[in-house]
């Protein structure tokens, strides 16, 4: 006779295969138990055994699902490229909080009515709607700075947004300034753009303004790509006596800056550089990191004698905004769920910070309480290159400073560690880690 365990594992086969897929609807227990040959009450226990596993989960009057896997599950994939299943992932970097599935899916029951969601399944335009962006003004309004709704322009994402802006302000072979160590995307934008990236030195303050200057004295800039606030990967974030002059500078020098504030959601009480150079500056920002990576949203601030340019270069590169997702985010800013979420990961940060900073208490690590990430200088003898192998080995994926290295510079040694994987996930990756840095490299080659 059939234990509930076997038939459990058997049922967990075909959820792990892909025969059983997210949302599908387990039979009625009795069916269940009809088909599988067993008693009611074995097939209760089953039902039991799966829910515990976290692989289905019961509605009352409706019946029980296969659940989606969960955003906790700490799968992962290759830097900074795709996500992949079978090693922890201190890579990409998207924070989920337990309560954000309940709250979107909450925002979202209008939409999904049949009228409302052939309305959404319409084409939209990278300008959106008036009411759109209207409430997009809402999500990027920061340290008393609000966007004029008419200067927002929408992508597919926030990376599209980047290579749309790029492509607009810098032509081929023209030369496009960046902070020494900057988010990788932008070095794969501009080899594929045809464009030259130029380093720009920083210090504990983040971006010089004089290496602006005096790169731009070289030779000509056509413009300027900076992260003001919590600087992916350093976490810098500018103080206002930086902010102000680096906008000083690039008015003087008549620059076009290109503001990444995909992170500046988590330093909200902070404007940002748009706000001292509102005419001179194109502010970058997404849903991805506030809300869910697989519903995204770009946008484009832009201003006026740009947003005509910008707006052509996305639609030539097909990277319009699907309307569903304007739609989307338009109810969630509405309802409150933009800023609920944005004050959950608030304080689910400064916890993960916490918990980095007990596990790496006496290394060289470069951080902030509110960022979903750290800059760690590894101890010697450890190089990045062999380090970030060595931890691949006991599969925990995390970025060597290379990656963020701009020209033929020397990177630094040092690691990026994302922390929005699980929480218990997280500290167990992080004691590996710290076992690892504490003994030689020389010791793993005999394992």
């Amino acid at each position: 006779m059939k234990d509930y365990q076997s038939v459990a594992d058997a049922v967990a086969g075909e959820i792990r295969s892909g025969v059983l897929r997210p949302g599908d609807r387990l039979p009625p227990q009795r069916e269940f138990a009809r088909r599988h040959g067993i008693a009611n009450s074995t097939a209760t226990r089953v039902y039991q055994e799966l829910a515990r596993r976290g692989l289905t989960v019961g509605e009352v009057g409706r019946g029980t699902f296969v659940r989606a896997q969960s955003v906790w599950s700490g799968t992962t994939g290759p830097a900074l490229t795709e996500p992949a299943v079978g090693r922890v992932d201190l890579e990409l970097n998207y924070p989920a909080v337990p309560e954000q599935s309940a709250l979107l899916a909450e925002g979202l029951g209008a939409l999904l009515r049949p009228d409302a969601l052939r309305y959404a399944l319409q084409p939209a335009g990278t300008a959106g709607l008036p009411a759109v962006q209207e409430s997009a003004a809402g999500i990027l309004a920061r340290g008393g700075w609000r966007p004029d709704p008419a200067r927002i322009l929408f992508a597919g994402n926030g990376r599209q947004a980047i290579a749309a802006v790029v492509a607009a302000l810098v032509p081929p072979g023209g030369r496009l300034g960046v902070e020494e160590l900057t988010y990788p995307v932008i070095k794969a934008v501009a080899a594929r753009l045809g464009i030259t990236l130029v380093p720009l030195a920083m210090d504990g303050a983040g971006l010089v303004p004089e290496a602006v200057e005096e790169a731009h004295a070289t030779a000509p800039l056509h413009a300027v790509y900076v992260q003001p606030r919590l600087h992916n990967p350093l976490t810098l974030t500018m103080p206002e006596q930086r902010v102000e002059h680096l906008a000083e500078v690039l008015a003087r020098l008549g620059l076009v800056a290109v503001e990444d504030a995909i992170w500046a959601f988590l330093r909200d009480e902070l404007p940002p550089l748009a706000a001292h150079l509102p005419e001179r500056t194109v502010l970058i920002d997404s849903l991805s990191k506030r809300i869910a990576p697989g519903l995204t949203l770009g946008f484009a601030v832009a201003p006026h004698t740009l947003s005509g340019e910008i707006a052509a270069s996305l639609r030539s590169g097909g990277w319009a905004p699907m309307r569903f997702a304007l739609e989307a985010a338009h109810r969630w800013q509405q309802d409150g769920t933009v800023q609920k979420l944005v004050d959950a990961k608030h304080r689910d940060a400064a916890v993960r910070q916490e918990l980095a900073a007990r596990h790496l208490a006496g290394f060289a690590v470069q951080s902030h309480p509110r960022s979903y990430h750290c800059w760690w200088q590894l101890p010697r003898p450890w190089r990045a290159d062999t380090f970030v192998a060595a931890a691949a080995r006991h599969g925990i994926g995390v970025v060597p400073a290379a990656a963020f290295t701009v020209g033929g510079g020397h990177a630094p040694n040092a690691v990026r560690l994302g922390l929005a994987s699980p929480p218990d996930v997280l500290s167990q990756a992080l004691g590996v880690l710290v076992e690892l840095a504490r003994s030689a490299p020389d010791d793993l080659v005999s394992d």
